[in-house]
């Protein structure tokens, strides 16, 4: 390749977004794309739901870190009860493992009603259904894969 045409390819490469790349066939250079990640949604769908009133409140995790040592989660929501289910969908979503936590707002105030030992007053569920283990459930009881396209799980409020 001769030293004009490889500094029009370098210069093409330099100005690709990133997730191209450049690929010289002969003398002549095309610019080849690389098609960026299709993105997830999910939808959650609550059952197990005995009062009829208030809201699921969740949060959606993407790492153990985040979920397991209380950190950010990267989803959450409020989804009010319609008779026995609810049901929540998030759109955008990156593919991955996900855990989610969620409790049913019966009295509709926003917070999780407790004891004064800190125990949940009002139903609570984890992903997977995982159990409570002398505290929320673990990332590795709770994670479940999304994949790029349409996913749906069910939860189980108890």
């Amino acid at each position: 390749m001769n030293n004009r045409l490889r500094s029009i390819v370098f210069t093409a490469v330099a100005a690709l977004p990133l997730g191209g790349c450049a690929v010289s066939i002969g003398d002549t250079a095309e610019i080849a794309r690389v098609p960026a990640p299709v993105a997830a949604s999910l939808t959650i769908r609550f059952q197990g739901i005995e009062a009829p009133t208030g809201q699921i409140m969740l949060s959606m995790f993407d790492s153990q870190s985040a979920h397991d040592e209380n950190g950010a989660p990267v989803r959450v929501a409020a989804v009010p009860v319609a008779g026995g289910s609810a049901v929540v969908q998030f759109e955008g979503l990156v593919p991955g493992d996900y855990a989610v936590k969620a409790f049913h707002d019966v009295d509709g105030d926003g917070k999780m009603g407790t004891n004064p030992f800190g125990m949940p007053l009002e139903p609570f569920a984890f992903s997977n259904d995982a159990k409570a283990e002398a505290g929320p459930a673990k990332w590795a009881a709770a994670r479940f894969p999304v994949v790029a396209g349409a996913n749906t799980i069910a939860i189980t409020i108890k």
